[in-house]
């Protein structure tokens, strides 16, 4: 349990056996359940956690409830990690309200097949007030489910914003925010690009001190930057210069041409090269990678007159995703009838705005002279300048605006933040912002 600010506790727990995440994402640091709660005139709470936390989550919560009794569970996202104690939470606290859409409450039944005594059904913009807090709720489909909604909290300007800016990791181990961040939006939510925009829209117009996701931690310094990132990673552009190399090998060859590649790139300066063996390390980092640089080098061989499964299973994830706005170079191995190349092509053919750098490299068998000349030309090619690479905008976060009032004159005037610029004056009297006073 930990307070946070203006009457919101933590409340979640924290996963160390966890070993697959959604049975297939590795956790090595194990996964955080968020649940939050206000505690004003009237008490929410924000969602529950793992089916496997129950007495542990529901001894969180009468940490900061006592004897007092909740009025709404709030209900932003029905996945199981998120919805699995909503009948045992009503069973300790039978009179509470659980509060959904009406997508949240067909999920329900699906997963529980429960009888919801009190059932308040909200729609998107609607709003629901505590006493000093008043919520508004955000609808945000398929971010990454349909049911998903978000929820505003005007008095301490937070976002409680379900799966969105969430990431990999318990909350007690310290890791780079944005890295399993990044990994868990690409391979979570990373289709729904267009889905995430629409909802960086509405949070912009929003002032925000502080965002409450369901997995990570609490975020409350330096918004504008994890904006930015969600922003990048939901429009489908590059997030850092460089160039990513994929590669399967059978025996060793396919890899030796990956790895000279890899080499020469860095010879020539390319500021960052990723390596990629897909048949033994982690496919989700690897999607990752994709992602993250502007241009990817795809190396493979011919296997059973098709691509070797993990380069298959790779684009696969890929194409799930809607890959796009990248250029993309490709290296084939085959000792008879190699077509590696055409088939990876083929696969990609329906993915957005790929430059693809023409010709392919063809090993036969192993690496030739005359292909190690084809591949420092490929890296020649590589280093020119990247498309589609975010730069160094930052998204900005909206201030709430206040209204001070000049204690000589009483003019009044209206200003973004919480206090006016020192070398503010009054356009009447003249007299500084030491002597205006905010009067809301």
């Amino acid at each position: 349990m930990k307070l946070l600010r203006n009457d919101i506790y933590y409340v979640g727990v924290n996963d160390h056996k966890l070993d697959l995440f959604e049975g297939q994402y590795i956790v090595p640091n194990g996964m955080a359940y968020n649940s939050y709660v206000i505690k004003d005139d009237l008490i929410a709470i924000f969602d529950t956690v793992d089916v496997k936390f129950t007495k542990e989550w529901l001894a969180n919560l009468k940490e900061v409830l006592k004897d007092a009794k909740p009025t709404y569970l709030i209900v932003q996202h029905m996945e199981p990690d998120h919805s699995a104690n909503i009948l045992e939470f009503l069973k300790v606290y039978p009179d509470t309200f659980v509060v959904g859409n009406t997508k949240t409450f067909t999920m329900m039944e699906q997963f529980y097949h429960p009888e919801i005594k009190n059932k308040l059904v909200v729609n998107d913009g609607d709003t629901l007030n505590l006493g000093k807090h008043t919520l508004k709720f955000i609808f945000a489909p398929m971010v990454h489910w349909p049911e998903v909604m978000v929820t505003y909290d005007d008095v301490a300007k937070t976002l409680f914003s379900a799966d969105a800016f969430g990431k990999f990791g318990a909350l007690d181990v310290e890791e780079d925010w944005a890295c399993e961040a990044r990994r868990y939006y690409i391979g979570i939510v990373g289709k729904y690009g267009f889905q995430v925009q629409n909802l960086l829209q509405k949070a912009a117009k929003l002032p925000l001190e502080m965002i409450c996701p369901l997995h990570g931690p609490v975020l409350d310094k330096d918004l504008g930057y994890y904006l930015n990132l969600y922003d990048i990673w939901s429009s489908y552009k590059s997030e850092t210069d460089g160039v990513a190399i994929f590669y399967t090998s059978v025996y060793g060859h396919t890899k030796e041409a990956a790895e000279l590649l890899a080499e020469k790139l860095r010879q020539k300066g390319c500021p960052k090269v990723a390596i990629t063996d897909l048949a033994r390390e982690d496919m989700a980092e690897a999607v990752e990678d994709a992602f993250r640089y502007p241009k990817i080098v795809l190396a493979t061989t011919t296997y059973n007159m098709q691509i070797f499964p993990f380069m298959h299973t790779f684009i696969n994830h890929l194409t799930e995703r809607l890959f796009q706005n990248k250029t993309v170079a490709l290296i084939e191995n085959g000792t008879w009838a190699p077509a590696a190349a055409k088939l990876m092509k083929e696969k990609l053919e329906k993915s957005k705005n790929l430059e693809f750098i023409e010709p392919s490299i063809r090993l036969l068998s192993s690496l030739s002279d005359e292909n190690k000349k084809q591949i420092d030309a490929l890296a020649e090619e590589l280093m020119k300048p990247s498309k589609n690479l975010a730069g160094e905008k930052k998204v900005e976060v909206a201030k709430q605006k206040h209204h001070f009032a000049c204690k000589i004159c009483g003019f009044v005037v209206e200003y973004e933040g919480e206090e006016l610029p020192k070398d503010f004056v009054c356009p009447i009297c003249k007299h500084p912002a030491s002597d205006f006073q905010k009067i809301d």
